[in-house]
């Protein structure tokens, strides 16, 4: 068969079937899919690529996911650390954006963003940010896969000026981009505390109507949960229950707040939990049971959330901390095993944003959105099992290639659609005005 590209490389790891190693294997890849996986030594009895690339030391997976974004705010990264979530929104990250978020902002950090995710191994990422056309068009113009959130907040900004125009707007960005083959759409309503009753239930018959997903904060502190206590008489999650919100469509970026009794309510409704481990932990936001959600049966992925928040867009330190973390809180150290955290970046996130037939995992017939990662340095030296390394012995700077759709984004760590020094340039010069309050 003849094919655009053969990769052989030391290890593959699919992720389907979790933990599953496929040793000095290649990958086939022809019109942007993935046609085969079979042992290198078959390969040129089967295929005759136009290109070969040998990857003796490296692990192939799965482009990584990161299933909970504000891409542009790598712009706002650093501008207000050590303060907890309602004093770093309240009293910075709002007042900035009013000051300086535009389309213009929003394109230019969501490219600083796309440079810092594919030098780490992201293929894909869920985002929630006004202006989602600059997003989307920046995304596709790079060529990563993105899904775009369709954002909805009562107070006004620079995108619209109230819920009726955020709706309206949403609308047309996701005609815009309803048959693009990279771009997806999510409603992106903030959260239950800043978006009204009556925008979140026409969200719900849209949503539904449409056939997308909801990407929405919830239960993200303690003073959220008391906040709703006190307004309405009931917890977030029941409040997004009755109007119909709480189904397999839901995307709950947080819930560090949760009872047992909440964990069976979330995990009989088939959401998806996106669990952002060192943004709750940077923002003292309390801790997501995760060990406990998985035993209840509710979808799991990992997002980092935003560059101002983390300050990172690594999905290899999420993996490691999501291990971590979960093992600590649950004096278990099999509670959350190096197979399920790297499932949760990959996989899993593209079962919560419903892309799954197309990226996720290593499989014949889906997109070829791979990430090559190097175990043969130092750091990590020797490799008894490459899945355990990836999690816990890994960092983003041992990412060498990258392909989405089968285009190679990322060339031994350079990168080919992106102009990194004009990126750089255009961080320094917002750096500059914002830092000049000008």
């Amino acid at each position: 068969m003849k094919i655009d590209t053969l990769i052989q490389a030391r290890w593959i790891i699919p992720v389907e079937p979790d933990g599953l190693v496929l040793e000095r294997h290649a990958l086939a890849v022809k019109d942007g899919r993935i046609v085969g996986i079979v042992p290198s030594t078959e390969a040129a009895g089967l295929y005759q690529p136009e290109e070969t690339v040998d990857l003796p030391t490296h692990a192939l997976i799965p482009g990584l996911i990161n299933a909970h974004t504000h891409a542009a705010m790598t712009l706002f990264r650093g501008l207000a650390d050590d303060l907890p979530l309602m004093a770093w929104l309240n009293e910075h990250i709002w007042p900035a954006e009013r000051h300086w978020v535009s389309e213009e902002f929003v394109a230019d950090g969501t490219r600083l963003a796309l440079a810092e995710m594919l030098r780490g191994g992201t293929t894909c990422f869920n985002d929630m940010y006004f202006f989602p056309d600059a997003t989307a068009r920046v995304s596709a113009a790079a060529g990563l896969r993105a899904m775009v959130g369709l954002i909805v907040i009562d107070f006004p900004s620079a995108w619209a000026d109230g819920p009726d125009a955020y709706l309206a707007r949403g609308l047309e960005v996701h005609d815009q981009y309803r048959s693009h083959p990279l771009i997806h759409t999510a409603f992106a309503p903030h959260a239950p505390y800043s978006v009204s009753a009556g925008p979140l239930e026409r969200i719900r018959v849209l949503a539904d109507e449409l056939d997308i997903p909801v990407h929405i904060h919830v239960h993200e502190t303690r003073e959220e949960v008391e906040e709703s206590l006190k307004q309405w008489g009931k917890l977030p999650i029941e409040r997004l229950a009755e109007m119909g919100l709480l189904n397999p469509a839901l995307m709950a970026v947080h819930m560090t707040q949760l009872t047992d009794k909440e964990i069976r309510l979330f995990a009989d409704s088939g959401g998806h939990v996106i669990h952002c481990p060192e943004s709750n932990l940077k923002l003292a936001n309390g801790f997501c049971p995760v060990a406990r959600l998985a035993r209840a049966g509710a979808g799991l992925a990992l997002g980092t959330d935003g560059a101002a928040s983390n300050n990172d867009l690594d999905m290899f330190g999420e993996m490691r901390t999501a291990s971590l973390l979960a093992k600590g809180l649950e004096r278990d150290a099999e509670a959350v095993p190096a197979a399920t955290a790297l499932r949760m970046a990959t996989l899993n996130g593209a079962i919560a944003m419903g892309i799954a037939e197309e990226t996720g995992s290593l499989v014949e017939g889906k997109s070829a959105d791979l990430t090559a990662v190097d175990l043969g340095g130092i750091e990590s030296a020797p490799v008894y099992n490459a899945v355990s390394h990836l999690v816990y012995a890994t960092g983003r700077h041992q990412v060498s290639d990258v392909w989405v759709a089968g285009r190679r984004l990322l060339r031994e760590r350079r990168l080919t659609t992106l102009d990194e020094a004009e990126v750089l340039a255009r961080a320094d010069e917002w750096r500059r005005r914002i830092a000049a309050g000008r």
